[in-house]
C-alpha cells in the first residue's frame, strides 16, 4: 500500500513544490501514460482526467505528515501548494521508488500552466483514437478553453518531448 504513496511522494518531491490540485492530477496522469508506474485510475471529468483514488492519497500523506498543503486565497478561488516534508524526506529515503527521468519530466511539466496540461491529458485520455478524432474531442469537451489546433500539434509535439525524457538516458 505505501509503495504507492511513496511513488506519489517522489513526484512532489521531484517537481520541489506542486502549485495546484489540478495540475497536480495532470501531472501525475501525464507521467502514468508516458509509462511511469502509477497505480491511480483515472476517469474523464470537468478538467480532464480525474482520479479519486490520487486525492485521497494526497489525503492521506497529508494527514501523515508527510506532504504539506498550504492553502492561498488567490483572487477569487483557493489554490493549494504541494510540498514533502521533512518527515517525508525521512520516510523517502527509507523506501526506494526506482522511476529514473521522472524528475526531469516532472520539472518540464511543473513549468508549464494548467491550461496546457489540461490539453496534454485530454490528448493523451484519447490516445486510442486518430487525431483528427482527438481534436474533435477536445473542441467539443473542452469548448470553453478555446483550444486551437496549433495547441493541439503543440500538445502532440510535447508528448513526444516528454516521452523521448523518460528514456533517453
Amino acid at each position: 500500500m505505501l509503495k504507492d504513496h511513496a511513488k506519489l511522494m517522489q513526484a512532489i518531491a521531484d517537481a520541489d513544490e506542486i502549485i495546484g490540485r489540478k495540475k497536480l492530477q495532470k501531472m501525475i496522469y501525464i507521467a502514468r501514460k508516458i509509462d511511469f508506474p502509477f497505480q491511480e485510475r483515472f476517469q474523464f471529468h470537468f478538467y480532464g482526467p480525474y482520479s479519486e483514488e490520487l486525492t485521497l492519497r494526497v489525503e492521506e500523506l497529508c494527514n501523515m505528515g508527510f506532504v504539506n498543503e498550504v492553502k492561498e486565497k488567490k483572487g477569487g478561488y483557493y489554490q493549494y501548494r504541494y510540498t514533502l516534508t521533512e518527515s517525508g524526506r525521512e520516510f523517502l529515503g527509507l523506501h526506494e521508488t526506482d522511476m529514473p527521468f521522472l524528475q526531469e519530466c516532472l520539472k518540464d511539466m511543473n513549468e508549464q500552466n494548467a491550461r496546457f496540461l489540461e490539453l496534454v491529458s485530454t490528448v493523451l485520455y484519447f490516445d486510442n483514437l486518430p487525431k483528427e478524432e482527438v481534436s474533435e474531442k477536445v473542441f467539443t469537451l473542452k469548448s470553453k478553453q478555446r483550444y486551437t489546433d496549433e495547441e493541439i500539434e503543440e500538445a502532440y509535439a510535447y508528448i513526444e518531448s516528454l516521452k523521448n525524457k523518460a528514456r533517453v538516458h
